[in-house]
């Protein structure tokens, strides 16, 4: 088929590719006056571990597991094969109405491995969407029509979230998100959130812990809390790690003070794991490393090992009981297409055999020790103001002579600098504005670990050399 975009012909010339893509093409969260010359597209033709291999054979170090999406390595052979044993199947059916095999064992198997709390009365339901943002629409649209149903809340209607926290793109997530940059367009169409001074342990000041951070930013949420009594209906956080806003990460601590002051006001707390669920954080979950449990869960990215677009809000029986009633009215009528595909379902069972197979969290945490141990050589450049690290997950701030009072001119564009260089050597190391961060798949070996660690080192000294 001569012309087409998948003709090997057509694949091995990277050049003609990109030219393509740039005349048919509108790519997600870029500037697209950038292209081609700016930020030259990666011709990517497939990919093998941590590696993605460009249309002419030349390897690049996968280092943030394209999007925080993929677990097991690129073209991991077991969900391959799964997805394919699945598609001679049963490659789609309308959940609304109907069931299948793969959808009820993944619910299953998601309920036994959620978050458990003694004395608190587990997760015990799975309502399944496409992706994360849809996952977050989900529970905040439960979290709300949950109190709407009850009658005798009809003031409920605010969502308390996180200052410097994401949750997506669609206009709920956006709302409960604080990222001026993804949010200020579209500020007129959000609905009303009030947002907390987050724990963020780089805000602590001088001689503060993050423990300490963590409490002064829980004992504001509780002053908030008391200001807005009656008026909220959840609070929604990213547990230990703010991943868009700047890889920012806090003492789990806070999370159980959330919980705490949930329960004293009556209101859901909604955990969205979705970046950091699935073992990036040294445990299965986030919230495990603080021994709490959510009302409502959302899981995404990794579920699927990076495979397929799906995710899933895990909820609880009486979140659940409360749309249960002869009106139509009560239920909860929120759908998507692909709700429970059988593909997407079969490689995230794929991904959870794999993690019990191959002991997955035992291996991350001696990555994860590795990784601290390099990380720190890094960390040593004069212009790496903070170094942090929550399991396979690092991040270096970048600051003019390392004085987190002294941000580097935006202009400058380091983050970019340091990620063309970086590219150059063979690593993708896309930033998050000043923000360099490793969070790569979890196969990745030692050889490669060493070269994340110098690409990583070349890159800071390249693009700090301008200041």
């Amino acid at each position: 088929m001569t012309g087409q975009i998948h003709d090997p012909a057509i694949l091995a010339d990277g050049n003609d590719w990109r030219t393509r893509d740039l005349a048919a093409v509108w790519h997600p969260c870029t500037q697209m006056r950038e292209h081609p010359d700016v930020q030259p597209l990666l011709p990517i033709e497939r990919g093998e571990g941590a590696w993605l291999i460009e249309s002419g054979g030349r390897r690049i170090l996968d280092s943030g597991s394209s999007w925080w999406t993929n677990l097991h390595g690129h073209a991991e052979p077991r969900i391959a094969e799964a997805i394919a044993t699945q598609a001679r199947t049963l490659e789609q059916v309308i959940l609304a109405g109907c069931t299948h095999p793969r959808a009820v064992e993944l619910a299953e198997r998601l309920l036994r491995l959620a978050p458990r709390e003694p004395g608190r009365a587990p997760l015990t339901k799975v309502f399944y969407a496409d992706n994360g943002s849809a996952g977050v629409e989900v529970a905040l649209k439960m979290a709300f029509q949950w109190f709407q149903n009850r009658g005798d809340a009809p003031q409920r209607t605010k969502f308390v979230a996180l200052q410097n926290g994401y949750h997506g793109e669609t206009l709920g997530a956006l709302a409960v998100g604080d990222i001026p940059l993804y949010r200020r367009v579209y500020a007129p169409l959000l609905c009303e959130s009030v947002f907390a001074p987050s724990p963020d342990a780089y805000l602590a000041r001088d001689g503060l812990s993050a423990a300490g951070q963590a409490e002064e930013a829980a004992d504001a949420l509780a002053q908030l809390l008391d200001e807005h009594a009656g008026e909220i209906c959840a609070l929604i956080l990213e547990p230990l790690i703010q991943c868009a806003g700047g890889m920012r990460m806090h003492d789990p601590v806070y999370l159980k003070r959330v919980r705490e002051l949930c329960d004293a006001h009556g209101i859901f707390l909604i955990a969205d794991e979705i970046a950091v669920g699935f073992g990036r954080t040294g445990t299965l979950f986030a919230c495990e490393q603080a021994g709490i449990q959510p009302d409502l869960l959302c899981l995404s990215k990794g579920l699927t090992g990076g495979f397929l677009p799906l995710s899933t809000v895990l909820a609880t029986q009486a979140l659940y009981d409360g749309f249960l009633d002869a009106s139509r009215e009560r239920a909860f009528l929120h759908s998507h297409s692909y709700t429970g595909n059988p593909l997407a379902c079969a490689a995230a069972l794929a991904s959870l055999d794999i993690f019990e197979s191959d002991d997955v969290l035992a291996r991350n945490r001696g990555t994860a020790a590795k990784m601290a141990t390099l990380a720190a050589e890094v960390g040593m450049h004069r212009h790496v103001a903070d170094t942090r690290r929550t399991g396979m997950v690092v991040a270096f701030e970048l600051t003019r002579d390392g004085d987190r009072r002294t941000p580097f001119d935006p202009a400058l564009r380091v983050g970019l600098r340091a990620y063309r260089h970086a590219v150059e050597r063979g690593v993708l190391l896309r930033p998050l504005g000043d923000i360099l961060y490793w969070m790569p798949p979890y196969c990745i070996d030692d050889a490669q670990l060493q070269l994340l660690t110098a690409v990583t080192a070349e890159a800071i000294e390249e693009a700090t050399a301008c200041a």
